[in-house]
C-alpha cells in the first residue's frame, strides 16, 4: 500500500514541478487530470498519516516516508520567505517578507552579539541537529528554535519545569518518546530530545500547515494559535500575531531574529552598526571615506523598504546609515548615504518607496 502511494504522490510532485516550470517560462499549459487543488489535497492527506505514523513509532522513520513528508514540510516558511525557503546565494532582503525584518530588529539590538559568538561554538550542535532533522524531513532553519528556547544548553531549567535544550515538560517530553526519571532525564540528552523535538514538530505542522504559526505553538500551545486564527479569521502569522500571547509572539520574533543573524555575513563590529549607538561613529566614518552620495531626506520612510527597493543588503544599509528607522522617526528627517548608483535608484523611485513605507505602517 505504502508503495504505491509513494508511486502516486510522487507522480503529483513531477506534475506540479512541470507545472511551475511551465508557468515559469510564461506558457499557459493545464493538467486537467491533475487539478491543483486535488494535488495539494492528496499530498497532504498523505503527509499527514505518514507523520501519524512516525509520531507514533518514535523511532527514526523510513527513507521513503521522509521524502514524502519533506515535499510538504518545504513549504512551511510561505509567510516568511517570498520563494517559500531561504536561498543562501540570494540576498536576505530581496526574498524575506518585509514585515519581518521590522519586526525584528529591536530584539537584534540587544542580543546581536550573543547571537554572533554563538554562530562559532554551536556549530557541532547545529551539525548534529541538522542530521537529525533531515531523518525527519525538517526544513535545516528550525535548529535556530533551540536557540531560543535554551541557548542550546543541555541544563537549562525554566521556572515552570521545562528542561534541556528543547525545554519539554516532563509529560510532553514522554508523548513524544523520552524516557523521564530523577536518575535518567532524557530531556538533557541532545540526540534523543532532538529526535522528540523532530516529532513535536511534524505533529504541530501538520495541525498549522505553517512554520510560523507551528513556533508560536510550540511556546504557547496549540489552543492559543487556533484562538488567534479564529479571531483573526486567517492563518497568515503577520495578521493574526496580535490575537497571540506576547510570549509567544515574541517567540517567534526571536527566531526570525536568530535565522538572520545565523544564515548572513554578521561577522565584524561594522555590520552591527544600526544596532548598537556605541559603535555608530566608526560606521559614519567608515561610509564617508567610501566616497557615498548624500541626500537629505523627510518622511515616513522605513529602512528595510528602501533596501529592498534598491536591491541591497539591509546590513550594508545600516552601516551606511546607522539608526536609520530611529533617527527619521524622532527627527522627521535623514541626510541619506548611498553609493551613487544605489542613491540614483532611490531618486527614480523615492515616491513610490515613500507610498510603500507609509502603506505598511498603516497595515
Amino acid at each position: 500500500m505504502f508503495k504505491k502511494e509513494f508511486i502516486y504522490l510522487s507522480g503529483l510532485v513531477v506534475t506540479m514541478a512541470f507545472s511551475s516550470m511551465e508557468s515559469i517560462a510564461g506558457g499557459n499549459h493545464h493538467y486537467p487530470w491533475f487539478p491543483m487543488d486535488t494535488i495539494i489535497q492528496s499530498k497532504q492527506s498523505i503527509s499527514n498519516r505518514l507523520i501519524d505514523e512516525i509520531v507514533e513509532s518514535k523511532s527514526t522513520p523510513d527513507k521513503e516516508k521522509v521524502q514524502l513528508v519533506s515535499t510538504y514540510t518545504q513549504y512551511g516558511f510561505k509567510n516568511l520567505f517570498k520563494q517559500f525557503s531561504y536561498n543562501s546565494t540570494l540576498s536576505y532582503g530581496s526574498q524575506v517578507n518585509p514585515h519581518a525584518e521590522l519586526y525584528m530588529q529591536d530584539y537584534l539590538r540587544l542580543h546581536q552579539k550573543q547571537l554572533i559568538k554563538m554562530k562559532g561554538w554551536g556549530v557541532p550542535y547545529f551539525n548534529l541537529i541538522d542530521q537529525i532533522f533531515k531523518q525527519y524531513g525538517l526544513p535545516a532553519e528550525l535548529k535556530y528554535l533551540a536557540v531560543i528556547e535554551s541557548s542550546l544548553q543541555t541544563k537549562a531549567t525554566s521556572w515552570v519545569g521545562a528542561a534541556g535544550p528543547w525545554q519539554f515538560m516532563p509529560a510532553t517530553g514522554r508523548m513524544y518518546g523520552l524516557h523521564i526519571t530523577r536518575q535518567n532525564d532524557e530531556r538533557r540528552d541532545y540526540f534523543k530530545s532532538t529526535q522528540a523535538a523532530a516529532r513535536m514538530l511534524l505533529s504541530l505542522y501538520k495541525e498549522f500547515d505553517d512554520w510560523l504559526l507551528v513556533i508560536a505553538a510550540y511556546n504557547g500551545g496549540s489552543e492559543n494559535v487556533k484562538k488567534a486564527i479564529r479571531k483573526s479569521g486567517g492563518t497568515d502569522f503577520w495578521r493574526l500575531q496580535y490575537y497571540l500571547p506576547q510570549e509567544s509572539r515574541n517567540h517567534v520574533k526571536k527566531f526570525i531574529a536568530t535565522h538572520y543573524v545565523m544564515e548572513t555575513g554578521w561577522e565584524s563590529e561594522q555590520d552591527l552598526a544600526f544596532y548598537d549607538p556605541a559603535i555608530k561613529s566608526m560606521a559614519q566614518s567608515t561610509a564617508i571615506e567610501k566616497g557615498l552620495l548624500q541626500q537629505s531626506i523627510s518622511g515616513k520612510y522605513i529602512g528595510s523598504i528602501i533596501a529592498k527597493n534598491i536591491s541591497m543588503e539591509l546590513s550594508l544599509f545600516n552601516q551606511y546609515n546607522p539608526a536609520f528607522d530611529k533617527k527619521i522617526s524622532q527627527e522627521g528627517g535623514y541626510d541619506l548615504r548611498l553609493p551613487e548608483e544605489k542613491m540614483k535608484l532611490f531618486r527614480e523611485h523615492k515616491y513610490q518607496i515613500l507610498e510603500e513605507c507609509v502603506q505598511l505602517l498603516l497595515n
